[in-house]
């Protein structure tokens, strides 16, 4: 029973090992973006553009956000080999104070999510 265990946890390691971790694209700025001071109840937006820097064509399957005062908008269609994709990110000021909202970006066939910041300060 070891046995089948052990080489259960290989196979699953060795097939795992097959999978690209991250999505080849190179970021046309930073990925953390600083509103500064926002007023309250002001809506924000800023655009995180890609380029895909892989031999096939991409698509962004997921956005997630750590909250609902931040949503994300992307176009649906699959970007080819170095053109640029883009994805807006909104953020709704409706609570004073400094923050900071993680967005995880996941691209088709890549399992982990490429990773945006935005933060700043909401004034009363």
């Amino acid at each position: 029973m070891f046995r089948i265990v052990v080489l259960f946890a290989a196979v699953l390691l060795l097939l795992n090992g097959f999978a690209p971790p991250y999505a080849p694209v190179t970021w046309l700025a930073d990925t953390t973006y600083e509103f500064g001071d926002i007023r309250q109840g002001k809506e924000v937006k800023v655009v995180f553009a890609f380029r895909n820097a892989s031999a096939d064509s991409l698509y962004i399957d997921n956005v997630r956000t750590s909250c609902g005062c931040t949503s994300p908008s992307w176009e649906d269609v699959r970007v080819p080999p170095d053109s640029i994709g883009r994805i807006d990110i909104f953020y709704d000021a409706d609570e004073t104070g400094y923050f900071s909202k993680d967005i995880k970006v996941y691209f088709n066939g890549y399992r982990r999510a490429e990773r945006l910041l935005i933060t700043g300060y909401v004034e009363p």
